[in-house]
């Protein structure tokens, strides 16, 4: 198994991808310094200052489904 979508994202940022799965409502975006640590990982991207998760960034949530489950617990 490949390790290129392995990253150790905090709880926080785990929620930003999480709420990028669903367009944005206006004035409900993430705290800009998360969604910049997401876009330099390259699992955001923002144009026109609407954040969407990229291709890798839908990769990681999936992959990353099990962790999320272990935080919660």
């Amino acid at each position: 198994m490949s390790n290129d979508v392995d990253f150790d994202l905090s709880p926080d940022q785990w929620e930003a991808l999480r709420a990028l799965r669903n367009p944005v409502p206006s004035g409900r975006l993430a705290k800009a310094y998360l969604l910049e640590g997401l876009a330099k990982l390259g699992l955001v991207d923002v144009n026109d200052g609407v954040p969407a998760m990229t291709p890798a960034g839908r990769k990681v949530l999936v992959r990353g489904s099990c962790r999320l489950l272990d935080l919660a617990a």
